[in-house]
């Protein structure tokens, strides 16, 4: 009986802190949403009401009016369908390499290409750029979208691994049926390769939504930007209107949440079931 009010006990204190951090994490959320409903004077009112007496709705169209909101969703999705793809071929392609190939100096490489992980993007944003720039791919999207089909070694990283967990059987049973290599990956894996695929559709859609300073780098033209430049020239150009900025970030956020509601079971069990064999 004690054991069963201790256990009890530890499971309530439990929940509680949990429910505790979950209520920090949740009040920038609110306080956003609450601020882009409010108008200039009603954002420095102390104590600060959370919900405004007469909500101002029309912020949010003043914020997509007053910048061309429509134009950078429309580039960031642009990057987002190529750079997804790009990741999911290139990625899939050189993890069943590593995984179901034997070759001389197989370890080797992927012992270098993990190694790369350690390199320092600053390191090589100069060098980088200066070979853009031979390639005159200055102010185009080919530097954010073509590195994407050449590989990641993070996610090569977890689908090897995924892959070192899937039987060989399956490869053998496909080979006798007259299957090649490729119609053993994409019919008999890439099917059960879906919560690994997940991961990296989630990871790259985050990336490239949040990515601020690749773009910075490479775009010159307003047309072009993204809505991570967007947002930042909104914020110079409309000297901070906190509660049109805080409008703007709601609406921009929301895709982010809604990807990850959509992609959470397969998300956190893909996660779950990375096997470290190797």
């Amino acid at each position: 009986m004690t054991f069963r009010i201790r256990k009890f006990a530890g499971l309530t204190v439990s929940h509680l802190v949990l429910a505790a951090l979950s209520l920090a994490c949740i009040i920038p959320f609110l306080w956003m949403i609450s601020t882009s409903l409010k108008t200039k004077a009603a954002m420095w009112e102390f104590p600060p009401k959370w919900i405004p007496k007469n909500p101002l709705w029309h912020n949010y169209h003043d914020a997509f009016t007053l910048a061309p909101f429509g134009t950078y969703i429309t580039n960031t999705l642009t990057l987002e369908i190529l750079t997804i793809a790009g990741q999911v071929i290139s990625c899939t392609l050189i993890a069943y390499g590593f995984s179901r190939f034997r070759f001389r100096g197989r370890d080797t490489l992927f012992f270098l290409m993990l190694a790369t992980m350690l390199i320092p993007e600053q390191v090589t944003m100069i060098p980088t750029f200066l070979f853009y720039s031979k390639l005159e791919w200055i102010d185009t999207y080919l530097p954010l979208v073509v590195p994407a089909f050449f590989g990641n070694a993070f996610y090569v990283f977890l689908m090897r691994q995924f892959l070192l967990t899937i039987p060989k059987d399956l490869d053998e049973a496909a080979k006798i049926d007259g299957a090649n290599e490729f119609q053993i990956l994409w019919k008999v894996l890439v099917p059960i390769l879906r919560p690994s695929l997940t991961i990296i559709v989630v990871y790259t859609f985050t990336g490239v939504y949040n990515d601020f300073l690749s773009p910075l780098i490479y775009l010159n033209s307003p047309e072009k930007f993204t809505l991570a430049i967007g947002l930042a020239n909104f914020v110079s150009s409309r000297s901070t209107e906190w509660n049109l900025l805080m409008a703007a970030s709601t609406v921009i956020l929301l895709p982010l949440l809604v990807i990850y509601y959509m992609a959470q079971k397969n998300l956190i069990g893909g996660i779950a079931s990375l096997g470290i064999k190797g």
